[in-house]
């Protein structure tokens, strides 16, 4: 019995043995591998390379290894394999890149998800060929043809509001770009802004009761089942405290987190597809609208941000000590949370679809107008917090003739040294001066490090020549060609300051609902006038108003000066201090930019690396060229030898150079 014992132990070292001596074989083809290519791998990809190392390294034996040959082609047998391993991972690289797919672990929850977005996907696109979206769709629709906007408007506000809460929410953000749409679209969307079907009361308590853990009775006297308004991500209802006090609850719409996430995803790509098949999607940079849209939803989502920025916002109004002709709402924070809002009462109609609004006066509309741009104004240039999403919907006129913001899901913010930037910024818009605009626009902008500066002052001076010369009346969409010029010169906005005039620019739709003919720009350049002791704060020359005279120059360039001033002292503290202990000097260095010395680097290894191989090519090619010489073993010359082995290196040292080539230019 320990005899068949014994040989089973043999067999099973020896199995061992061949395991140990493959799996090794295998671990050296791949990393060396992975380390001519310069790859990061995976277990799958490292596995795969490994078999297939192991499956050419038998080939190569049984071709290179007969028994004349005596092992001399050992050394070409491993050099072979190891440039078929090269070209597996490159291949698979080049097809599916690292990271595309993510771990194993993740595949089926991945794999969960791209059915149902699959899914949502088809149902989205379902919707649209049934209104005859279609052919805009594949961007072969006429796009100039006379009447197109007007037919495409209504199936595509249906079409929206079929699509559910998010591309309901999509066409609100899109009814307040008067700068981007054409009227009849601005028209139609901005039905969405109110007609947004409830969700069912059942549902709704259910989702209460779960927020709260506790019945409704706890915490309320008595519940409104109708809801007073229905957005498209919260309904809100009327309650009545136990106290006597009268309430409104946002709530969060049942089971619309796990939608909207989906469809935002579903947005994204679809804006990066129209983004690459039609001139419109690219004139309107679509792909840059989708992501900030999906970062303002994103925030939407969570009651308890929204709770904060109004808390915010109040603080910042309050340090100012002013009395404000626009009201806020009041939390009530032991009621709230992150899917369920506690307000105070607001007794008043959305803006847009007021009563009031029609039966009112040219002068009212006009104070209205004014008195929403001021504190916008207000928020941005002295708060540094303000609303950004000042839709119509979002803005209520009550019933004591003021005004009042709700809604503060989205609240952009702006430090000191970007409102510093903003305030030059309109002041040399005001003052008419290309070099003030110029530092103003530098200030505010990431500055690349290459620009042109007196081509950049010159396209701003042409710029304000072109919108703001006397006798013309400047419009919102100034906003877009200075976008279009920043782009032009490589100067890229922050979100923070994109979010300013995206703001303004929904702003802008907003006050031509409630006072038609309102020039949003003018008005904006007589309060910033009036702030710094121009022409009163409320006065409006209306449209026929010129350019003011260049006496406004003189405080643009006193608060420039005086940003100069206050950055001066610490400047000149470090300057003194490191000549008082004699570490001032200047130095001027070749490839100071990391970058430089990246791309030189990287520059000098490929030229090396080429030089190397096409050098390693020749000598192999007249190694084998060779006729006489020694011979190793009969029919294989010594300079036969040494060039197969200089051809294996060659093909490797090539290989590498054209899949480094391929990754920088992907």
């Amino acid at each position: 019995m320990s005899s068949p014992r014994r040989g089973t132990a043999v067999k099973a070292a020896q199995f061992a043995l061949v395991v140990l001596v493959m799996s090794g074989f295998m671990t050296v083809f791949v990393v060396s591998a992975r380390r001519m290519l310069g790859l990061h791998i995976g277990v799958i990809r490292a596995l795969s390379g490994g078999l297939v190392s192991l499956a050419g390294l038998g080939v190569f034996n049984l071709v290179m290894q007969r028994p004349e040959q005596q092992g001399i082609l050992t050394g070409v047998q491993f050099g072979s394999t190891l440039l078929l391993t090269m070209g597996f991972l490159a291949a698979w690289e080049v097809v599916l890149p690292s990271g595309s797919i993510g771990s194993p672990a993740g595949w089926p929850r991945a794999l969960k998800s791209r059915v149902a977005r699959g899914r949502r996907y088809s149902h989205i696109v379902s919707i649209a060929v049934r209104h005859g979206l279609r052919p805009y769709l594949r961007g072969r629709s006429g796009e100039g043809a006379a009447g197109g906007a007007a037919r495409l408007a209504r199936p595509l506000r249906l079409a929206l509001e079929e699509g559910g809460p998010t591309f309901v929410k999509l066409g609100q953000m899109l009814s307040t770009r008067h700068d981007m749409l054409p009227r009849e679209f601005v028209r139609e969307l901005s039905r969405l802004q109110y007609q947004v079907s409830a969700a069912p009361w059942p549902a709704v308590e259910e989702a209460l009761v779960a927020a709260y853990g506790v019945p409704l009775e706890t915490h309320f006297k008595e519940f409104e089942p109708t809801p007073l308004a229905a957005a498209s991500i919260a309904q809100v209802h009327a309650v009545w405290l136990h106290d006597g006090g009268k309430a409104v609850v946002k709530v969060l719409r049942p089971g619309v987190r796990p939608v909207v996430e989906r469809d935002l995803d579903i947005i994204r790509r679809l804006a990066a597809m129209l983004e690459r098949r039609t001139r419109w999607a690219r004139a309107i940079g679509l792909v840059e609208l989708a992501e900030g849209f999906a970062a303002s939803v994103h925030e939407e989502l969570d009651f308890r941000v929204e709770a904060a920025n109004i808390a915010t916002v109040r603080a910042a109004r309050a340090r100012r000590r002013q009395d404000d002709a626009v009201r806020l709402p009041t939390v009530h924070a032991s009621l709230s949370g992150e899917s369920v809002l506690v307000l105070d009462w607001l007794v008043g109609e959305p803006i847009g679809a007021a009563t009031r609004l029609a039966a009112a006066d040219e002068d009212d509309r006009a104070r209205w107008a004014h008195t929403l741009l001021s504190t916008l104004l207000d928020q941005v240039l002295v708060d540094g917090v303000f609303h950004a999403d000042p839709h119509p919907g979002n803005i209520l006129l009550l019933d004591d003739g003021r005004v009042a913001l709700i809604d503060f899901g989205s609240v952009g913010r702006v430090d000191a040294q970007l409102r510093a930037g903003l305030k030059l910024f309109l002041l040399a818009v005001n003052s008419g001066d290309p070099a003030a605009l110029c530092d103003a626009l530098l200030q505010i902008v990431e500055r690349p490090d290459e620009i042109d500066e007196r081509a950049l002052e010159r396209a701003l001076g042409r710029f304000l020549a072109r919108h703001f010369i006397p006798g013309s009346t400047p419009q919102v969409h100034v906003f877009t060609d200075l976008f279009r010029l920043v782009a032009g010169y490589g100067l890229a906005v922050p979100p923070e300051a994109a979010a300013v005039f995206r703001a303004l620019a929904t702003l802008e739709g907003t006050l031509t609902t409630v006072c038609p003919g309102f020039n949003m720009v003018d008005e904006a350049r007589q309060v910033t006038g009036g702030r710094r002791g121009g022409p009163a704060a409320g006065k409006s020359t209306g449209p026929s108003s010129s350019v003011p005279s260049p006496e406004p120059a003189v405080p643009a360039e006193l608060l420039a000066a005086w940003e100069l001033l206050r950055r001066l002292p610490r400047r000149l503290d470090r300057v003194t201090s490191a000549l008082e202990q004699g570490r001032l000097g200047v130095g001027v260095r070749l490839f100071a930019d990391a970058r430089d010395r990246k791309y030189v680097r990287s520059l000098v290894h490929e030229v090396l690396l080429t030089f190397i191989a096409a050098t390693s090519g020749v000598m192999s090619a007249i190694l084998l060229s060779i006729e006489r010489g020694p011979e190793v073993i009969p029919g294989t010359g010594l300079f036969q030898l040494f060039g197969y082995h200089l051809l294996v290196i060659t093909a490797v040292l090539v290989l590498r150079v054209l899949f480094i080539i391929s990754r920088e230019d992907r």
